[in-house]
């Protein structure tokens, strides 16, 4: 597994093996997950979502303590994931990396709790499945507005994104703040 620069997300290179039959991946393995991440994967809940081109969903992220961290694959087309760091007191707050999981490349990426998330999708059609550390509670779950011009993701531009009212919605990471949404550095739940 590989740090992409905000602390708490990784990356990991899954090895795709391919034959006339189709192909086969181990796309996780809790022990060298451990070694790296300091600590076992809890699995609460499981998911799949099939998008369409240029579907755009999130950055969403889940509030409270512990929050829930994700671990996800891309095993069909491919995705352009954003990772931000929305912890009130990280050095990296309000910082952004980005990330392309697909079923061509085998790599799948590591969210940690207090950390937020969203992807475009870049082929005609992704499935992405990724593993949750706590099941959805919507008292909890929060989103920010993926195109927030003060967080400034560089999506790629030559896809026009199509978001949900939901996330289309959602506000940014200022207002987001002033709501007390925001998890803070040191883990412990900065909303009332």
């Amino acid at each position: 597994m590989k740090p992409i620069g905000i602390s708490g997300a990784w990356t990991e290179e899954k090895q795709v093996f391919r034959d006339e039959r189709g192909s086969f991946r181990e796309w996780f393995q809790g022990e060298p997950f451990r070694r790296t991440v300091g600590h076992s994967f809890d699995l609460r809940q499981a998911n799949c979502a099939i998008s369409s081109h240029g579907v755009l969903r999130g950055i969403h992220f889940a509030g409270g303590v512990p929050g829930q961290a994700k671990y996800f694959s891309c095993l069909r087309g491919s995705v352009f994931g954003a990772v931000v760091d929305i912890r009130v007191g990280s050095p990296t707050f309000g910082g952004w990396r980005t990330v392309e999981l697909g079923e061509e490349n085998g790599r799948a990426l590591y969210v940690s709790a207090g950390l937020g998330f969203g992807f475009l999708t870049l082929s005609d059609e992704a499935v992405i499945v990724y593993l949750c550390s706590a099941a959805y509670d919507p008292r909890l779950e929060h989103g920010l507005n993926p195109l927030d011009p003060e967080v400034g993701i560089a999506w790629p531009p030559e896809i026009t994104p199509i978001l949900s009212e939901r996330d289309s919605s959602a506000p940014g990471l200022a207002e987001a703040g002033r709501r007390g949404w925001l998890p803070s550095h040191s883990g412990r739940n900065k909303s009332s």
